[in-house]
């Protein structure tokens, strides 16, 4: 007999996230966030595909979600849709035993629906750190049984990670970054705290150009030329491209340093933003853009 349990883990009273979670009793201790049957996982953020993968446990795995491009093999696998705009009936149609959905998912009502659904849910926290990657990778692996493999791929990606963090320790004149989303109708859409985007800056040695906001907000022209970046950081394959014709031309933009230099970096948005098993080459690479031959290996 299956009953669903909602519990908070011992991080919870500091994370805020409620796991949705179907167990047998007599299967698991108090506490343990483990999928009952895990034989046919719908895996929901590219982060956690990839984990998945990382572990070598792909072959669970019945449908992904758009987001989840990587690795290629993913890619052959069912298309539920965009994390965030996800259909209950799109994700139930693989006839999954289990959901992993990266916290962030939706809408609230999509994801309200799956947690009522008689289909096990499981809610990964995702937070934009060295330790919340590892948290997601420790989460994943119980959830799927294999917490022996998860701990081994912790240390591994714990190792990468104090590593790439290392290579601008030494630095003193960190670059201050601005992180552009989107320019659709000559705004600028930013990114504050509290973002994925301000976590790689950070994580890569650089200084998030943008300060009294969280999440992503559009900026005016004062506060671009306040910020005074000295790089301006884009993503691809988010959305429609951003032009560095068009960015620059933007008269706060190229009013700043950021400007005056023509220094854009673009990177592929699973890969800069993912916080997943890939994110310490991430770190390197953003860092090496920023840096140069300062980084230290």
């Amino acid at each position: 007999m299956r009953f669903v349990l909602r519990f908070r883990t011992a991080l919870a009273p500091m994370l805020g996230v409620l796991l949705v979670v179907a167990i047998q009793p007599a299967k698991a201790e108090e506490g343990t966030v483990v999928f009952s049957d895990s034989s046919r996982i719908a895996s929901i953020g590219g982060s956690i595909t990839e984990i998945v993968y990382a572990l070598g446990e792909e072959g669970r795995l019945v449908a992904r979600d758009s987001t989840s491009t990587y690795p290629e093999a993913a890619a052959k696998l069912p298309d539920v849709g965009y994390m965030r705009a996800l259909s209950p009936e799109g994700v139930l149609s693989v006839n999954p035993t289990g959901i992993l959905a990266l916290q962030g998912s939706g809408p609230k009502e999509a994801v309200d629906v799956l947690k009522k659904s008689s289909v096990p849910f499981i809610e990964v926290p995702d937070h934009f750190n060295h330790e919340g990657i590892l948290e997601k990778i420790r989460i994943v692996g119980k959830a799927l049984g294999v917490e022996a493999k998860a701990e081994r791929l912790a240390a591994e990606t714990d190792a990468k990670l104090t590593s790439a963090e290392k290579q601008t320790a030494s630095i003193k004149d960190r670059k201050r970054v601005l992180f552009v989303l989107s320019t659709q109708g000559g705004k600028i859409l930013a990114a504050g705290s509290d973002t994925a985007a301000d976590g790689i800056i950070k994580l890569a040695g650089a200084v998030n150009a943008v300060e009294g906001f969280s999440g992503y907000k559009g900026m005016t022209d004062e506060a671009i030329v306040s910020a005074k970046p000295d790089v301006i950081l884009t993503m691809k394959g988010g959305g429609p491209p951003i032009s560095e014709d068009e960015l620059f031309a933007n008269p706060a933009v190229a009013s700043t340093p950021a400007g005056t230099n023509r220094k854009m970096i673009s990177m592929w948005g699973g890969y800069l933003l993912g916080f997943g098993p890939r994110t310490a080459e991430a770190i390197h690479d953003l860092a090496v853009s920023l840096y140069g031959n300062q980084v230290t290996d």
